[in-house]
């Protein structure tokens, strides 16, 4: 066990810069090189003896983060609990005078929650957060263009979804 520790301590700092440089935040970026050195302690023996140490730490760090990504876009985004009881308040406020303005309110943010995370962010950024073309460009690192795109696309599929057409996620082609 020695020999693990003597050979891996070294690479832990340029794991978690990496880590936190994927992930932009501290905890994740610990549980990510956790996840990692623990990984690579129970699959010692699988290693190549004339390998380099460094990069199979790597290899190792970046599946664990592609994985964990792809698991989390297959469960959907986690929403703390404190943001779930607002959303279940502001369902709840919106419905207590009118019961359609509820209803309105949660398709709204049900079709908000099934568009991309492109399309909802570009949403958000600007009919929520007020911030112009320019500014939610600059935000998100993408020309006006693409924003104004994303917008536009975004704003007809969370359109059709509120007025029960269709899923957003689900676009079909009119063939005439």
């Amino acid at each position: 066990m020695s020999d693990v520790a003597s050979l891996v301590e070294p690479h832990i700092p340029a794991l978690r810069r990496y880590a936190w440089a994927l992930l932009r935040d501290d905890h994740a970026a610990d549980d990510l090189v956790q996840d990692c050195l623990e990984r690579a302690v129970r699959r010692w023996h699988l290693r190549r003896r004339d390998g380099n140490v460094r990069a199979w730490l790597f290899a190792i760090l970046h599946n664990q983060f592609v994985s964990g990504h792809r698991q989390r876009r297959r469960r959907g985004v986690a929403v703390p609990l404190d943001d779930a009881t607002a959303a279940a308040a502001l369902y709840a406020t919106a419905g207590a005078d009118d019961p359609e303005l509820g209803v309105v309110c949660r398709d709204v943010l049900d079709g908000l929650a099934a568009l991309s995370e492109e399309q909802r962010a570009v949403i958000l950024l600007i009919a929520v957060e007020d911030l112009s073309y320019d500014e939610a460009a600059r935000v998100l690192g993408v020309p006006i263009g693409t924003v104004m795109s994303r917008l536009s696309r975004g704003r007809d599929r969370l359109r059709s979804y509120v007025d029960g057409e269709t899923d957003p996620r689900v676009r079909l082609r009119r063939v005439k």
